[in-house]
């Protein structure tokens, strides 16, 4: 079979016991008496037990049999039932959006699990938590009446949920939307007529009903982002009892027949076609042509945007493992360091060595990043100390493009060198990397392509509050050199650290330049670049401080103790990603030094075919 789910806690073991203090977490706010440290393990073993036994067996089906479009409904995979409902019932899916039940878990610790089943069946995932997102924002914005009629059903994973933002004629200019909604004679409520496209999971046959949180334009609106407002709008209406109701003229126009992730239902959404469909408003009405939508729907984003990142990294990671294994019993070639020894695993080659290397600390970096923003959206939504609020908010406004598109640009790279590590195999369907690579490709292009986060960064995080927010965020990286520039064992890697983020302020004053002489497309131009320098220097500080640890632990446990490889794989990802991947800065800072914009000045026609 070509699926071949490979995976391990061991990873998130370290991170939530021995480098995060999760007692941070635990011991505020909502989960304050809840969960404990002695509670991880137990956790993520039963999440990895699902997603081994219940999801991953489900995979093929997505990649083989699709999400299916016919007579104006669709289908998935018989096979995706089960792994919907058994996450839903175990706890793992939407009830941790509902923050009154003692039950739920930190977004840290569903983070982790969440990663288990996107590795299992990347394109099944998304029928979970897309619900959890949604859901969340009725939670947050929705009035009384709202939230009775829906968040019981949706906390259950009952009716499912979707995120509606794009239209056929604006995808990323969400303020084009030309989507309408009108005012009906009964409050809150509006009649909806639009065409939505690429919504996840618009359709499918898993749940009784679909609820779509939808961006819309009440008339007389201003135009732009700032009119538009956002609306609760259900495939079936509910009666008063309830329970679903009448059809809502919610129609699916069809499904895109995608790359990869086929087992996930990408939907065109029409509203309205017959003049009947209705939604409810959440939140307030527009005041003097504003609306609330953006702004809302913006939550949801972030945490898609989060997710996407996590979901990324989980295909690469699963890409990893099987290269791997792969590489340590495939016999093949001579070493050239003892040729006349006879054939070897190809794991004994210096260059597949390289190519493990490359994955592994892309892998443990995008981990540890995703980890920490979620971790840090715990503390500051828990936590009663506002300088740690402050901090962790900083973070993770900070960390959402990095997550997002660092994390998704380096998987596909990642699992391309999967692919190169098996040979003619990797890219034969019959072994696990084709669909991997397949699947991982849409990641930088969903919840905004990978530009826009960059965009993000540099227009918005850069500025966030006069500058202060990415200072707080760069001086914690600058405070880390400072306190382990002479460690023993790290302070060669640590110095490489020092070099990069001197470059890094190099490239934010010659940016600073490049605006004060007007040169603003500059911007675009460097911006995906400046992107994954922040993704190389943040990447770098946070291996180091796993590999600080883990070095601590090996001079506790010696050699031959049965942990001992795993904690100098450690230490060896920290310092490969800083002597391999962390140069790539210096790169980039000479490149925007040097301000060639030969792209832009070459006449239009160059680029056509005469």
């Amino acid at each position: 079979m070509a699926s071949n789910f490979l995976y391990s806690t061991r990873e998130h073991k370290f991170i939530f016991k021995e480098w995060l203090d999760m007692s941070k977490v635990f011991e505020a706010g909502r989960f304050k008496g809840g969960y404990s440290v002695d509670d991880i393990d137990s956790i993520l073993e039963n999440a990895m037990k699902i997603a081994k036994e219940v999801v991953a067996p489900t995979n093929e089906d997505g990649d083989t049999i699709h999400a299916v479009y016919k007579n104006g409904k669709v289908t998935v995979p018989e096979s995706f039932m089960k792994p919907y409902w058994t996450v839903q019932e175990s706890g793992l899916g939407s009830s941790n959006a509902d923050h009154s039940d003692p039950s739920s878990l930190p977004l840290c610790i569903l983070g982790a699990t969440n990663e288990y089943m996107g590795a299992a069946n990347a394109a099944s995932g998304p029928y979970v938590m897309a619900t959890t997102g949604a859901v969340g924002l009725i939670r947050d914005f929705g009035s009384d009446k709202v939230k009775n009629i829906f968040l019981a059903k949706m906390y259950s994973g009952q009716w499912a949920g979707t995120m509606d933002l794009t239209e056929p004629n604006s995808g990323s200019d969400v303020g084009d939307i030309v989507t309408k909604a009108t005012p009906t004679n009964e409050p809150g409520i509006y009649n909806i007529v639009g065409t939505k496209c690429f919504i996840t999971g618009g359709d499918q046959n898993i749940t009784e009903n679909i609820i779509h949180l939808t961006l819309a334009r009440i008339e007389g609106s201003a135009k732009g982002t700032k009119g538009i407002s956002l609306f609760v709008v259900p495939k079936y209406w509910h009666n008063e009892a309830g329970e679903i109701g009448e059809f809502n003229d919610v129609n699916c126009g069809g499904v895109e027949h995608k790359l990869g992730l086929r087992g996930s239902a990408t939907s065109i959404i029409n509203f309205g076609e017959e003049n009947k469909c209705r939604g409810y408003l959440l939140g307030n009405a527009p005041v003097e042509g504003k609306g609330e939508g953006m702004a809302q729907m913006f939550q949801m984003m972030n945490e898609e945007r989060t997710m996407t990142g996590l979901a990324a990294n989980a295909a690469a990671t699963v890409s990893y493992n099987n290269a791997a294994m792969y590489a340590a019993g495939r016999i093949q070639g001579r070493q050239l360091t003892n040729p006349k020894a006879g054939r070897v695993p190809i794991i004994n080659h210096e260059d597949v060595r390289r190519m493990l290397m490359y994955q592994k600390s892309i892998t443990e970096a995008s981990r540890a990043m995703i980890s920490m923003s979620y971790y840090c959206l715990d503390i500051a939504e828990n936590t009663a100390d506002e300088n740690e609020r402050k901090r962790a908010k900083a973070f993770v406004e900070v960390n959402i493009p990095i997550v997002k598109a660092w994390c998704s640009d380096m998987a596909f790279l990642s699992i391309s060198e999967a692919m190169q590590c098996y040979g003619g195999y990797g890219f034969s369907e019959d072994y696990p990397i084709a669909q991997q690579l397949r699947d991982s490709r849409i990641y930088p292009i969903w919840e905004g392509t990978n530009f826009i986060q960059s965009m993000d960064l540099i227009g918005r995080k850069w500025m966030m509050a006069g500058g202060q927010v990415f200072a707080l965020w760069f001086a914690e990286l600058e405070k880390f050199v400072a306190d382990n520039k002479d460690d023993k064992n790290l302070s060669a890697q640590v110095a490489l650290l020092a070099e990069a983020l001197n470059q890094y302020k190099d490239i934010q004053g010659t940016m600073a330049g490049y605006l004060g002489q007007g040169k603003f497309g500059m911007i675009g131009f460097f911006a995906t670049r400046i992107l994954h320098a922040t993704g190389y220097i943040y990447g770098a500080k946070l291996l180091l401080e796993h590999a600080l640890i883990a070095q601590k632990k090996i001079d506790e446990i010696g050699k031959e103790h049965f942990e001992y490889p795993y904690y100098a794989g450690k230490v060896a990802s920290a310092k490969f990603f800083a002597h391999n991947m962390l140069p790539n800065v210096g790169l980039i800072l000479r490149v925007i030094k040097e301000g060639d914009n030969s792209v832009m000045e070459i006449p239009e026609a160059s680029y056509l075919l005469e």
